[in-house]
């Protein structure tokens, strides 16, 4: 079923045009991915859809009563109202009969208005729709819902629209980078959301998990066309590489025919027969194609770096407190060459307030952080660049100097160095308030890295780059020879870059964890399922984590993915225990739950018993 069609659509800012007749369609149960560089026109193309923007040419037609909601990266709510009056102001049938059940409970003495609202709530199975928006607010973090809109943060509108959004259950969702401002563990949430909703997705993502685990299509504008991909991240990968082959063959093919017809043109007389005029035609077009060109200059980051001495960065017994809020207690840590440390925990749990400790941007309540001489920091800050008024892409950089340094006593001009950062030379004489928000944050990399840091800090480095530029940043991070420590929920680029983890658990509680992401979740998951079977079988002794394991190498991948097998089949048993509660179910397919739920069970069952097994033998 075909929800909406996007036909030959353009458009264009003044003499920079964004893309010329671009056409594709979404259709039912679609969960597609959007993907471009920064600057191509992701956002302008999502503001289009929303009606936010006008197409200079072309349609968007969408089908007859389709219900769609849109979350940009700066919603637009009311100041006035509370998180749940904001829930409440929609057009959602079943949320007006809640909201008159509650305006019922507050009036006790009309007796016939709440029989009439408790009836209203039994006919529309509104107790269920009420349970899930709350578990949807609670996994946002957005259970004041009392608070007014006016006091939250930037972060918490953004998810609440996000939660207006999933409440409203949509036909179509449209999504602007729908995980930044989200924790990793509100992300997992949502990811484990869309894959299991029945749920049309449209979205614009940077997060490669995210993108792998949830989209089953992914859309790119590249070079100004369009191409679909019928899969995940992976297969777009290998399929755009083999594309990309494809083109430089043809290309090739193509120089090679224009050499042969460029001879003939230069032979010919100028009296033309109609035969010749048509051969010259084809000549011109074989041209354009032999003189097609990818776009395709990587970022080049080979600034130099600074000399590191032996003593870099100590922390004694640092604390610090907001109020009641402790962000470090105690905090004890010396930093060695080389380190590359993740930062994760909930948003306000203290990672940014480390960071400034760290820089000296904010001062300890007690304790010492003591720097070394060498150390000079790179600090990539969530504030990104400060825009002057009317200054130029190319006066951002020359504030640093006209020449940069490079490795080996080589130099470049801050021209040549913005060129390698993908701006060119039309682009570097561009107002700085002209550029796409991924072109800024690209932008304000360039101006860290170029001041030779070898102790790198990055808050939140991967909002709004496209993943050209992640991909290129994260090689370049693998071969930085100094200190790195990051902030970020973006788990695939984590994965690539740490050593190991500081988890803020919150209150001041930091834990070492000498592994990337994906270590920690899996240990973590684990350590939940042996804790589960622990309560449930007391007879069977808790595993140690720091017991000699007596497993093969196969035996330990297999308990590994039992552990994680069993977290998806308890989901699945939860998800589908749901669907009984619907009264209009038939009896054929209340057997057919039935069969699915007892395979299931039946599952669980046999794993369990084998993941025993295994941990027995683990223990020796």
């Amino acid at each position: 079923m075909n929800y909406l069609t996007v036909e030959n659509i353009s458009k264009s800012y003044g003499e920079l045009t964004l893309f010329q007749n671009i056409s594709f369609s979404i259709h039912k149960d679609q969960k597609i991915a959007f993907v471009a560089k920064n600057g191509a026109g992701k956002t302008s193309i999502l503001n289009i859809l929303s009606a936010k923007d006008e197409a200079d040419s072309g349609q968007v037609i969408f089908r007859k009563g389709l219900k769609v909601s849109f979350l940009s990266q700066d919603p637009v709510l009311n100041n006035n109202l509370t998180v749940e009056e904001t829930i409440f102001d929609s057009d959602n049938p079943i949320l007006n009969v809640i909201n008159s059940y509650h305006e019922a409970l507050h009036n006790p003495e009309d007796s016939e208005a709440y029989q009439k609202a408790f009836e209203a709530m039994e006919r529309h199975n509104a107790w269920d729709f009420e349970t899930q928006y709350k578990q949807i607010l609670f996994k946002l973090k957005l259970e004041t819902l009392d608070q007014k809109v006016s006091l939250l943060s930037g972060g918490q509108k953004k998810r609440l629209a996000l939660a207006n959004a999933l409440i409203n259950k949509p036909d179509l969702l449209v999504l602007d980078e729908p995980t930044n401002h989200l924790d990793l563990e509100m992300i997992e949430w949502l990811e484990a959301f869309f894959a299991k909703e029945n749920i049309t997705l449209f979205m614009i993502t940077h997060d490669r998990y995210f993108l792998e685990r949830v989209c089953n299509e992914i859309i790119e504008l590249d070079q100004g066309e369009i191409f679909n991909y019928k899969g995940n991240y992976s297969y777009y990968l290998i399929k755009k590489e083999a594309r990309i082959e494809r083109e430089a063959v043809e290309t090739n093919k193509s120089k090679q025919l224009y050499k042969k017809e460029l001879d003939w043109m230069r032979r010919q007389p100028k009296a033309r027969t109609t035969k010749s005029k048509s051969r010259i035609d084809d000549f011109y077009e074989i041209k354009e194609r032999a003189h097609k060109r990818r776009q395709d200059h990587e970022v080049q980051l080979e600034i130099n770096m600074e000399r590191l001495g032996s003593k870099i960065l100590e922390l004694h017994n640092v604390s610090k407190a907001f109020d009641d809020n402790i962000m470090l207690k105690k905090f004890d840590y010396v930093f060695q060459k080389g380190e590359r440390i993740g930062v994760i925990g909930k948003n306000g749990s203290g990672k940014t307030t480390f960071l400034n400790l760290i820089t000296n941007s904010l001062k300890p309540d007690s304790g010492k952080v003591i720097l070394g001489e060498t150390v000079k920091f790179g600090y990539y800050t969530q504030d990104g660049i400060v825009i002057k008024p009317k200054q130029k892409v190319i006066d951002v950089v020359r504030e640093f100097g006209d020449y940069i340094p490079l490795k080996k006593g080589r130099q470049i001009s801050a021209q040549q160095l913005l060129e390698r950062f993908l701006f060119d030379r039309k682009k570097q004489y561009d107002f700085v308030e002209k550029l796409s928000g991924g072109e800024r944050k690209r932008l304000y990399l360039c101006t860290v890295l170029i001041q030779n840091p070898n102790f790198l800090i990055l808050d939140e480095p991967t909002n709004d780059l496209d993943i050209v530029t992640l991909n290129v940043l994260e090689n370049f991070l693998l071969d930085f020879p100094g200190c790195i420590v990051v902030v970020t929920h973006d788990r695939y680029f984590m994965d690539k870059i740490v050593d190991h983890l500081f988890i803020f658990r919150g209150q001041g509680i930091i834990d070492d964890f000498p592994g990337n992401y994906s270590d920690f979740r899996t240990y973590e998951d684990s350590i939940t399922k042996i804790s589960n079977t622990s309560e449930n079988k007391p007879e069977k002794k808790q595993w140690k984590k720091d017991s000699n394991s007596q497993l093969s190498y196969n035996e330990q991948k297999e308990l590994k993915n039992i552990e994680s097998k069993l977290k998806s089949l308890e989901h699945d048993k939860k998800e589908l225990e749901i669907k009984f509660h619907d009264e209009t179910l038939s009896t054929e397919k209340i057997n057919e739950l039935s069969t699915q739920l007892q395979h299931i069970i039946d599952t669980i069952e046999e794993k369990e018993l084998r993941w025993l097994e295994l941990l027995e033998k683990l223990e020796g």
